[in-house]
């Protein structure tokens, strides 16, 4: 089943002369951003012909072109509007394909006609699709589906700029009239541009001088015309990016290797953004005369992406660190004691008689124990340099640093023995009679024997359970056989 101007579609396709053509920095650069925005394993732009789909950009894709019966790009063509499919697998129009049962397994897509017309002015038809697709399901949110329609967007600019061009040749027109169909283009690709939120630029090797798209301008609140050079311009980003670019620059206008690198950006109005930048070489007649690339403005996804980065490494009852945000810095801590021969070490804290007040008191009055021996840990300055977090359940951990991991050690356990105690009474209970939760402790030094996480944490949880068998509110170091204990007082109210 063909749409219903196959034949109007076809030809508008063949008058681009774009099928089987080399690959163009402009495409790909578009299809990285696509699979970049929705973290998708493929993108590419498919060219729907009369029996098969070639692709004229692609990134995680093998082969060039597939059969046009097995594509699913052209239910797109026939509807000629976007086409999403959370799960191809319950769309009957596609689960059967065999690039949906087989290699490469399309479990989710989206894709957005490409349109063009054969003359100037004409009608224009979908001759091809910019997609995104994976064997996973995808979130395909509608900001997301936005972006990837002012993608496609700009490559229809750079189609019809293409087609400006072919009949400026072709033709043979007159220099004014070349020019005109040049602003007309140039002005389809800054539409483009700004529905898309993305710039081009170019930095010329000979002279150094910058070339900018006026998306580029606005992406740095500067005025179109007001062009800076390469330093000006790399002073818009601070100094650990700024050497970052440099580099980059650098390597790419030496050897010609290509990039993609996020970085800050500050604007002209001095406020910060975050901007996504790629870049590869320029070269003609065998030489690298310049650099070319894109610029895109991702500061409001890289603010959601730091917002949910927070909330994972946070517990959200104590607000002390998750375990994921323990054990990243654990891992990084160990890999720079180890390069810096600094002391570290870990204590495991496990909650006396939490149990206990969960069942008679009830659960929420489990929770302000869990927050308050929270705050307890959090206000613990004589542990040093440390960082507390919450593993799970009743149970936290600290890291150490220094002499507060060595020497200083079995002080700091006694003293947390001593501080994370809390007495808790049910609602019109007698004030007078409580539960008191005392802590039970389990370290470990850093050492060659104990020098990853897993045999750190391995270690310090043996000592704890040395510790609970000697007598629950106590505290144990491995490879120390004495148990910690809290002055009288508090070892007397353990075990009350």
């Amino acid at each position: 089943m063909f749409p219903l101007h196959e034949e109007e579609r076809l030809a508008a396709l063949r008058s681009l002369q774009v099928m089987d053509t080399p690959p163009e920095a402009e495409f790909d650069a578009i299809v990285q951003a696509a699979r970049h925005i929705f973290d998708s394993r493929m993108a590419y732009v498919s060219l729907v012909d009369a029996d098969r789909q070639w692709f004229k950009a692609r990134c995680g894709l093998d082969v060039p072109e597939t059969a046009r019966e097995v594509s699913i790009c052209q239910h797109a063509i026939m509807a000629d509007a976007m086409l999403v499919i959370p799960d191809t697998h319950a769309d009957p129009r596609v689960a059967w394909s065999p690039v949906v049962t087989g290699e490469p397994f399309v479990r989710s897509y989206a894709g957005v006609p490409l349109r063009h017309s054969q003359a100037q002015g004409g009608a224009r038809y979908p001759i091809g699709t910019l997609c995104i697709a994976d064997d996973r399901l995808l979130d395909l949110t509608p900001d997301k589906l936005e972006l990837l329609e002012g993608l496609a967007g700009v490559i229809e600019g750079l189609l019809d700029a293409r087609r400006a061009r072919t009949e400026s040749l072709k033709l043979a027109l007159s220099r004014q009239e070349a020019l005109i169909e040049s602003e007309r283009a140039q002005r389809i690709l800054q539409q483009a541009e700004r529905m898309a939120r993305i710039g081009s630029w170019q930095l010329d090797l000979a002279t150094n001088d910058t070339h900018w798209s006026a998306q580029t301008y606005a992406i740095h609140q500067l005025a179109v015309g007001d062009k800076p050079d390469l330093e000006q311009a790399l002073l818009h980003y601070p100094p650990t990016d700024r050497e970052m670019l440099r580099t980059a620059l650098d390597a790419c206008a030496a050897t010609g290797q290509s990039w993609d690198l996020e970085a800050d950006l500050v604007n002209a109005q001095g406020i910060m953004r975050r901007v996504r930048l790629m870049g590869e070489a320029e070269v003609r007649a065998d030489k690298i005369v310049a650099v070319i690339g894109v610029i895109q403005d991702i500061t409001e996804r890289y603010k959601i992406e730091r917002r949910l980065r927070e909330f994972a490494l946070t517990d959200e009852l104590t607000g002390l660190a998750s375990r994921r945000a323990f054990n990243e810095t654990l891992d990084e801590a160990l890999a720079s004691a180890s390069a810096e021969d600094t002391a570290l070490a870990i204590a495991i804290i496990d909650l006396d008689r939490f149990k206990e007040v969960n069942d008679r008191l009830g659960h929420p009055a489990g929770d302000e124990v869990l927050r308050a021996m929270a705050a307890k840990l959090g206000a613990a300055d004589h542990l040093g340099d440390y960082l507390a977090a919450r593993l799970g359940g009743d149970e936290f951990v600290v890291m150490l640093r220094g002499s507060h991991a060595t020497e200083r050690l079995a002080d700091g356990i006694t003293q947390l023995l001593t501080d994370l105690r809390h007495t808790v009474y049910g609602e019109g209970a007698d004030p007078h009679v409580g539960i008191t939760v005392s802590a039970t402790i389990g370290a470990c030094t850093r050492t060659a024997r104990h020098a990853d996480r897993p045999a750190l944490m391995k270690a310090a949880d043996e000592a704890l359970y040395t510790a609970k068998r000697a007598n629950r509110g106590t505290g144990a170091i491995a490879g120390n056989d004495a148990v910690l204990v809290p002055h009288k007082a508090a070892t007397a109210s353990a075990h009350a």
